[in-house]
């Protein structure tokens, strides 16, 4: 509607956490280690909850739409 979402800073702001995982992820303490993995899977899950919200906001806007029309 008002043309492409500009997405810079969350693009560096992933890179910049990914970076910070990959370097946590040869830490000397297991415990740190161990965080990295279930901190990754906390991400995916948080970014398949996005998708399916984003899906289910698009579907009840078209719908909408078609109520109005």
């Amino acid at each position: 509607m008002f043309g492409k979402e500009d997405k810079t800073y969350d693009s560096l702001r992933e890179n910049s956490v990914n970076q910070w995982l990959e370097d946590m992820s040869r830490h000397e303490d297991v415990t740190v280690r161990g965080g990295v993995q279930v901190t990754r899977d906390y991400i995916e899950s948080l970014n398949r909850k996005i998708e399916s919200l984003e899906s289910k906001n698009t579907l009840k806007n078209e719908y909408l739409k078609k109520l109005k029309g």
